[in-house]
């Protein structure tokens, strides 16, 4: 093969590999601690790459703060039974997470319990889907 050729097949990989670079990994959650939070919804995001939960919540002080939660995207939410109408503003809900490494306030999505008593789950955390995520 020519010099030619072995320059242009590279260019056509580097091109084709250049989005993995976008997403980003989840080493800045704390994968070994689990919480629970209960509040309100002030926002759903139901957007690719990756749904958003925004929730308010009440500090021990009774301070209310915005927490963002980063869920799985539209086509992993659906396929683990989530409809965008089972989260509006103004739902209370209790939420499951891992929480960010650097005590920000947010985590990563594993379960949500709808006002109405249902559970929405994702990855490991939904019962049947072990090993799935």
């Amino acid at each position: 093969m020519n010099i030619k050729t072995m320059t242009l097949a590279g260019i056509v990989v580097g091109m084709f590999a250049a989005p993995a670079y976008a997403h980003h990994s989840f080493a800045m959650f704390d994968h070994a601690k689990t919480s629970k939070l209960t509040g309100t919804i002030k926002e759903f995001e139901w957007i690719n790459p990756h749904s958003w939960i925004h929730m308010v919540i009440a500090d021990a002080a009774g301070k209310q703060i915005t927490w963002s939660f980063e869920a799985g995207s539209t086509g992993q939410l659906t396929t683990a039974g989530w409809k965008r109408e089972d989260i509006k503003p103004g739902d209370k809900i209790e939420i499951g997470f891992h929480p960010l490494k650097d005590g920000s306030f947010g985590g990563q999505v594993l379960t949500v319990v709808t006002a109405g008593g249902k559970t929405l789950c994702q990855g490991n955390e939904c019962p049947g889907r072990e090993g799935r995520e």
